[in-house]
């Protein structure tokens, strides 16, 4: 049989129907993905542990309705695996969909009875008897003609076992997906009949008109491969409407311009259509105009406003297009409400003293990473509000066709030839929906109180708790810098997976097999330095500082640290250190080769006790002396007990373990004194900076990180204050370069070093599942003393922490990761300050979360 194609949009809800032994559940694994398909039968196993158990169907169906709902929440395809041929039973899934503004689609086998009763009959889990499959093949055969009624968008029927079998699945983006369009666009506003302005607009963007033997304008061809986009309202209240129509669907026709369905068409098609529809608003202008058309014509613009889409995803997400805006959680859905939304907006009921409905400043609220562009009611300016903007100034009531060149965010404009249709309200009086001007320097408390939920350009959308949120707060409130000087927070960096080689909890065999795992061609591994971490905003000159971020008089920069403190005690000394770090940059050369006024550094200080020389007093060194005044006495005790009673086998564990705790207190202090070293002021301060996280409108994410360090040697050999980083590159799949690291690794811990992280060498990476960890830190076993206690590796103790948890600690390293880098590419594109902060507060945020320190 030949293969028979089921489509199915990317993200939608797919509902198999069909009785008991119709095989759905052998059809949904081999056409789905493992994770995508929900089973009513294990869902009743998870609640009752018996799949079969009909006593528990109610439960299990309350926890496959909500997984389903996470699932669709978060815009993954869902398979529903259960019999579903009752109405009621697909009402609840129709309903879901609805909720999460998603399509559904129903996928039938209906399959022969007797094949049914023949496949039950070998199921030795299933004693129902047969008068119920004869029960649900007849409430399918009543049910399948009504699919379509009852909602759901596509039905596909497979009819015998052979055309299941040869069944493909298709998946295809909705329609509004456009993500593989990146542009560039110009994004053009309320038309509205008026085709002398668009003709002169178009002029002014460079599209060149084509026009017909008539002198009709057909076409007009873009400039450097860019593509307009209107915004919907092509029709009524202007002059000439269809002349705007046949202008834009040339375009369209001819790849030269994309359209969204505004209110104004939609209406249109219900009147050409025959509909009831009260001919007011411009409509009756535009119906008398039409009738001076030729029949092919009208029937041409007909399907052509019928077949508009509501709204647009482009450029990867970065760009929605709808009539009258649309909130960031109906992005790329596809719903009655959805399409209600871009169409009219969102009103609050009342009306204003025009008698025109009162929009829902949805705007004001707006907090998502994609720009969106909208049109619908008009304003004399356009305005920014919260990464938003309307494009309809009003050309048909005597303002101007604007358009916005986009990315560059360039707004062009002319205006408007004559006041064509008297307005209900005045253009000059306040939009209904009420633009807010915001400050791009003014924080919010809303902007980070409370549940929050950022999306990210690499890790999809990251929530932060109302709890961890309030805990940053506080930090961020009382210790931390100015937020202007606050453009990033170093994320917490997961450990190697606990080794299984005795006598050592992490070991560079498990981090490199983890990226070979992950298909990480190459690595860098990285020679971890023993100091704390540090952000150094470094800028050119004071008037940098003072222009680009408010630094007061006398500051060019900042240094803090994971939390957002400043990283020394005082200005004084923050501006000595940045002095010399300036100096060295200028010596390298690398103000003009990076082509900026500023660069954000991401480095380690040293000594550790810089920065934590009273945790190195008070817990430390107390930890120490302790050791040394307790358990000297106790083992000289235990040795002359042992000589008195030697067959006490008991008594000489205890002394050989005292010994043992000895020794380990002993290699404790050695190990953090090693951390420890005079300085006087600046005196002895070391810099081992490792990355360039950001210029004057870059990113440097992109690059390996041999590009970072070998501009960070430039920096060691212009001034004694840097410190080189020691590195290895090799292949994470190779037993020859695993040894070498391994032997590497050996020689660094065990000349006193706390160790090396291992970092895929192209720097930000992307796998199978996604987002690649930036790093992974393999710490020595004398250094882990440390962070564990004296104690840990003796075998009672190394035995238990091997099995310690670390999938907690990666997937917050990922998380934290990828705000960092949202943060940074905020900066490079001159976002607002709280857009960058938001992401910046994020990262202290998850910092809060439970989850072992000592990790």
């Amino acid at each position: 049989m030949s293969e028979h194609q089921l489509t199915v949009p990317d993200t939608c809800l797919v509902v198999l129907v069909g009785v008991s032994g119709s095989g759905k559940s052998t059809f949904a694994s081999q056409k789905f993905g493992r994770y995508e398909v929900l089973s009513s039968d294990f869902c009743r196993g998870l609640v009752s542990n018996d799949e079969n158990s009909q006593d528990a169907t109610a439960d299990a169906f309350d926890v496959l309705h909500h997984i389903a709902g996470k699932r669709l929440a978060a815009g993954l395809l869902t398979v529903i695996d259960a019999t579903n041929v009752q109405k009621d039973a697909r009402a609840g899934l129709l309903k879901l969909a609805r909720d999460h503004d998603v399509l559904p689609v129903a996928i039938v086998l209906d399959m022969p009875k007797e094949v049914c009763l023949e496949r039950n009959s070998r199921r030795k889990d299933r004693d129902f008897p047969e008068r119920v499959i004869h029960r649900q093949a007849d409430q399918l055969q009543r049910s399948i003609k009504g699919l379509r009624r009852e909602g759901f968008r596509r039905v596909h029927v497979l009819d015998s076992p052979e055309k299941a079998a040869a069944s493909r699945i298709v998946r295809e983006p909705l329609l509004n997906d456009l993500r593989e369009r990146t542009g560039p666009f110009d994004v053009i506003g309320d038309v509205h009949g008026c085709r002398s302005e668009l003709q002169t607009l178009l002029g002014k963007l460079g599209y060149g008109l084509i026009l017909d033997p008539d002198g009709r304008a057909v076409d007009a061809v873009p400039p450097a491969g860019r593509t307009a986009v209107f915004v919907g309202d092509l029709v009524d209240r202007g002059p000439d409407t269809p002349g705007v129509l046949r202008l834009v669907m040339g375009m369209i026709e001819n790849g030269h311009a994309l359209c969204v369905s505004g209110n104004h068409e939609h209406k249109l098609v219900r009147a050409l259509g025959g509909k009831n529809v009260k001919l007011t608003h411009g409509l009756q202008e535009t119906m008398d105009q039409l009738a001076g058309e030729p029949e092919e014509f009208r029937a041409k613009v007909a399907d052509f406003c019928e077949g508009l889409i509501a709204h647009y995803v482009l450029d990867g997400g970065k760009l929605v297009v709808a009539h009258a805006g649309l909130k960031e959680a109906y992005h790329g859905r596809a719903s009655g409400r959805v399409r209600s939304f871009a169409l009219y907006g969102d009103t609050t009921g009342e009306t204003d003293q025009f008698g025109l409905p009162v929009r829902y400043p949805w705007a004001n609220d707006y907090r998502g990473q994609a720009m969106v562009l909208y049109g619908h009611t008009p304003t004399l300016t356009p305005e920014w509000v919260n990464n938003t903007m309307c494009l309809d100034t009003g050309a048909v009531f005597g303002g101007s066709l604007t358009a916005l060149r986009y990315p560059e965010k360039e707004i062009v404009s002319v205006p408007a030839e004559k006041v064509w249709y008297e307005p209900s309200r005045p253009l000059v009086a306040a939009a209904p929906t009420k633009t807010v001007h915001r400050d791009p320097d003014v924080l919010a408390l809303t902007d980070v109180a409370g549940k929050r939920s950022i999306q990210t350009q690499h890790h999809n959308r990251i929530t932060v708790t109302a709890e961890a949120a309030a805990g940053a707060l506080e930090v961020m409130s009382r210790f931390a810098l100015d937020p202007r000087w606050l453009l990033y927070l170093p994320p917490t960096m997961a450990p190697a997976p606990t080794s299984a080689l005795p006598g050592v909890l992490e070991h560079p065999v498990e981090a490199l097999a983890a990226y070979a795992k992950d298909g990480v061609p190459e690595v860098i591994c990285e020679e971890k330095h023993m100091g704390s971490r540090a952000v150094l905003l470094v800028c050119r000159d004071a008037t940098a500082a003072s222009v680009r971020f408010g630094l007061p008089d006398g500051r060019t920069g900042a240094i803090h640290t994971r939390t957002g403190r400043s990283f020394l005690r005082s200005d004084a000394e923050t501006e000595a250190l940045l002095s010399r770090v300036r100096s060295a940059l200028d010596k390298a050369k690398v103000w003009d080769e990076l082509e900026t006024n500023w660069l954000l550094l991401d480095a380690e200080i040293m000594p550790w006790s810089l920065k934590a020389g009273d945790l190195l007093r008070q817990q430390y060194a107390a930890v120490g002396a302790a050791a040394r005044t307790a358990l000297p006495p106790a083992l000289e005790a235990l040795t002359a007990a042992a000589q008195r009673v030697p067959d006490l086998t008991d008594l000489a564990a205890l002394r050989d373990h005292t010994a043992a705790r000895l020794s380990a207190a002993s290699a404790f202090e050695v190990a953090y004194r090693r951390y420890v070293w005079p300085t006087d002021g600046l005196e002895g301060v070391k810099i081992a900076p490792f990355q360039v996280l950001a210029a004057d409108g870059k990113t440097f994410h992109d690059r390996p990180h041999t590009w970072h360090l070998a501009l960070a040697d430039r920096l060691v050999e212009a001034d004694d204050l840097f410190v080189p980083t020691r590195r290895l590159v090799l292949d994470p799949a190779s037993e020859k370069d695993v040894a070498a690291a391994v032997t590497w690794w050996e020689e660094l811990t065990g000349a006193g070093g706390e160790g090396m992280v291992v970092k895929p060498l192209a720097n930000l990476t992307k796998g199978k599942r996604g987002l690649v960890q930036p790093g992974l830190k393999v710490r020595g076993a004398e250094y882990l003393r440390i962070i564990y206690g004296p104690d840990y590796l003796l075998e009672e103790n190394l035995h238990r922490l091997k099995s310690r948890a670390v999938g907690r600690k990666r997937a917050a390293a990922l998380r934290e990761y990828a705000l960092g880098l949202e943060a940074l590419e905020r900066v490079a594109a001159g976002e607002p300050l709280w857009r960058v902060h938001e992401t910046v507060f994020a990262v202290l945020a998850l910092e809060s979360e439970p989850v072992d320190p000592r990790l």
